[in-house]
């Protein structure tokens, strides 16, 4: 079933297309959208668990899906934001200050069974999860997801300046880290 957008998201908000063209967009999105939520919590199970709170997201609410965006953007958003609730939610039930996050982060990667990164591979992670959330999302974005700042912009809802400077202020974050690591 090769279906564009359009006709992917009709079938969508169809009753009795629904289900199948679900399995289509699941299909198509889900392991862009595991790896996004990952790269934001760092863990596998949490990913999943988040993952699963999207597409509940999407079924209920993909009639009030306006198309003022891509599908692939709507979906990232929910992705982000979820993420991103799912941490304020872990910071609110533990008394970890924004200081520590990083090194709470930093622990899931180093505990992490599924992660299968070489020694160069988990020093760029630990350096990833030391930077402020908001240039962390950025910089996954737009290094690993490839991502175009105009696509970025839709997704966070930012102007495309600001991001700029937050994949810049990142990128020169992660750079230090990786020189103090040498040393």
């Amino acid at each position: 079933m090769d279906l564009n957008e359009q006709e992917l998201i009709a079938n969508l908000k169809s009753e009795d297309n629904r289900e199948k063209a679900f399995k289509v967009l699941v299909k198509t999105y889900q392991e862009r959208l595991y790896w996004h939520i990952r790269k934001i919590v760092m863990n596998h199970d949490d990913a999943d668990d988040i993952l699963q709170n999207v597409y509940l997201k999407v079924w209920k609410n993909v009639d009030g899906f306006r198309e003022d965006s891509s599908l692939f953007t709507w979906l990232f958003r929910i992705a982000t934001n979820e993420s991103l609730s799912h941490l304020q939610k872990q910071r609110r039930h533990s008394i970890v200050s924004m200081n520590e996050v990083g090194d709470y982060l930093a622990e899931s990667l180093e505990s992490d069974v599924y992660f299968e990164g070489d020694a160069i591979q988990k020093k760029l992670q630990l350096a990833i999860v030391q930077l402020p959330e908001k240039q962390r999302i950025v910089f996954n974005m737009k290094y690993f997801d490839e991502m175009k700042y105009e696509e970025m912009s839709d997704i966070l809802k930012t102007s495309v300046g600001a991001l700029k400077a937050s994949f810049h202020f990142a990128v020169k974050k992660i750079e230090e880290f990786i020189k103090e690591e040498r040393k």
